[in-house]
């Protein structure tokens, strides 16, 4: 579990609680952003990728944050000591063509719930670009990444935004969750983006500003600078559909 132990994670499985016990594996950057998908939001963006296909109300990351990344800052650490040819695959887009990742079963298990993405590679772009400047191993890289995850996604914030779901969600109330969650000045280091689809403005992601050593995610959040606030707000969007309960 997180160190802090102020929040546990809510129906993660046993596989997520046994990365959780892992210990913090980052050696080569004391800054990150962790980011975090709403995934219906996404797929409306998306609809043709594996993980949107396949895709159902009752799956995890239907109505729970999902991995996109945990990037070691600044922007441009990236793509450390990686071979020219799978720099540029993944600048392509041809992640099929990355090399596999070995993983142990438990972690391996996590992240297929957790990043519904790695249903079309993005673990490997994931690993290729960010995790090889992060100073340790894919298994030390994804498990500290599903153990923020699993702290996000076991807080009053992931709560709003299930109860919240076809409904507008302010940045204010965003914020205002992960201050109750984390600490005060916590939610001024989430960026917010949307996108448009049609009429409606949809979250699509989070981006979290991190600092300092893990695993704690509310002392890291404590410990970044604050991020640009990114939209004001928009639709929570549910799986599958395009009604919403609220206005775009």
């Amino acid at each position: 579990m997180i160190a802090s132990g102020r929040w546990l994670p809510t129906l993660v499985g046993m596989a997520f609680l046994a990365v959780a016990t892992l210990p913090w594996s980052a050696a080569a950057a004391d800054r990150y952003v962790l980011a975090v998908s709403w995934q219906p939001a996404f797929c409306e963006t998306r609809p043709e990728k594996p993980e949107c296909t396949t895709q159902t109300a009752d799956r995890f990351d239907a109505e729970h944050f999902a991995l996109h990344g945990l990037w070691p800052e600044p922007r441009g650490n990236a793509y450390c000591g990686v071979d020219a040819r799978d720099r540029a695959n993944d600048e392509a887009g041809r992640w099929d063509r990355l090399p596999a990742i070995g993983l142990t079963a438990a972690t391996r298990e996590a992240l297929d719930r957790a990043m519904p993405g790695s249903r079309s590679f993005l673990h490997r772009h994931e690993w290729i670009k960010h995790g090889s400047c992060y100073g340790a191993s894919p298994e030390g890289y994804f498990s500290d990444s599903l153990r923020l995850l699993a702290a996000l996604n076991g807080s009053p914030v992931q709560a709003l935004f299930a109860a919240g779901i076809g409904r507008v969600v302010t940045g204010k109330a965003i914020r205002e969750r992960f201050d109750e969650a984390f600490g005060a000045g916590a939610g001024d280091r989430v960026e917010i983006l949307c996108r448009r689809v049609g009429a409606r403005r949809l979250i699509v992601e989070l981006r979290i500003g991190l600092a300092g050593p893990g695993p704690d995610l509310a002392a890291m959040l404590a410990a970044a600078a604050p991020r640009t606030p990114g939209c004001g707000g928009g639709i929570v969007d549910r799986v599958g559909t395009g009604l919403t309960d609220g206005k775009p």
